[in-house]
């Protein structure tokens, strides 16, 4: 029994040490195995690192790509820009010019066209002869008469005179009256150059305003000739006419069917400016013939 416990003993040992030899031989199998493993998985990480690398470098060279396209089509859209506020610039320069035009025509007061008709009503006018400005104003404290101080013919005309600045010219054929014979002499004071074309028969009857005009220091000049010197109208600033059948005397202003038209018209104002610049050439006192020359008979 011994012998065969031994034996078994033996065969167990024999087994145990056959089965320690496997197991060694599988774990070296396994260490080379794991080696392997190991390895492959170095060869896999690189490989996928190395296809990671490459895809990462496709991405980036990708995305420079899209930066690059997205960088030059912010330039173009930049110079399209620049190219419209060019335009646009050149457009605005162009039609600027209009615009001032447009500006200036809409801001400008409308012409003056005025017509007055005569007979006028009889209104105290002395608060237009004492004012310092052609507007309306109040009657002066010192006025006590009864008259009206409203508005009148007359009154509009007084006004349209006294708007004068700097020139004034009158072609008469007659003027009598007061308050315009003061109101030319008032603008004489305020430095308007006043100049006065009239007829040399009128000029020298009672009442008339020529002898105080020249006076004054006003220039005045008048005919020679046997036909009358018949016109009736009047420059203001060389922009303003003011003409129409009325003698400049209190019988027409107060008696007579008159009419006055007082008008902004550069066409028609430039016309008057140049009959009353040929009539003051014409009616020079260097031309005068005092003493004419008899014909010498042979």
């Amino acid at each position: 029994m011994r012998r065969r416990r031994r034996r078994r003993g033996g065969r167990r040992a024999g087994v145990s040490s056959t089965r320690r030899r496997m197991r060694r031989r599988r774990r070296r199998r396994g260490g080379r195995r794991a080696g392997v493993s190991s390895t492959g998985r170095r060869m896999r990480r690189r490989r996928r690192g190395g296809r990671g690398a490459a895809a990462r470098g496709a991405g980036a060279g990708a995305l420079g790509c899209g930066l690059g396209g997205q960088a030059g089509s912010m330039e173009r859209v930049r110079w399209q820009v620049v190219a419209v506020a060019a335009v646009g610039l050149a457009l605005a320069l162009e039609a600027l010019p209009a615009a001032l035009r447009w500006l200036r025509v809409g801001r400008r007061r409308r012409p003056r066209h005025e017509v007055l008709f005569f007979p006028s009503q009889v209104t105290c006018t002395e608060a237009l002869l004492q004012a310092a400005g052609p507007g309306p104003s109040a009657p002066p404290a010192g006025c006590q008469c009864s008259l009206p101080h409203g508005e009148s013919s007359l009154s509009r005309l007084l006004r349209a005179l006294l708007a004068a600045r700097a020139s004034l010219e009158l072609c008469l054929f007659a003027f009598s009256s007061p308050q315009l014979g003061r109101a030319v002499q008032l603008l004489h004071q305020r430095g308007v150059r006043v100049r006065v074309i009239t007829d040399c028969d009128y000029m020298a009857l009672k009442g008339s305003q020529i002898g105080l005009l020249r006076k004054a220091g006003i220039q005045v000049r008048h005919d020679q000739d046997l036909g009358y010197m018949h016109h009736k109208f009047a420059i203001v600033d060389k922009k303003v006419l003011i003409t129409g059948s009325l003698n400049w005397t209190t019988q027409a202003i107060q008696n007579n069917r008159e009419n006055v038209l007082i008008m902004e018209d550069e066409d028609y104002v430039q016309l008057f400016l140049e009959e009353f610049e040929h009539i003051w050439e014409e009616f020079n006192p260097a031309k005068y013939t005092f003493f004419p020359q008899k014909r010498r008979s042979h």
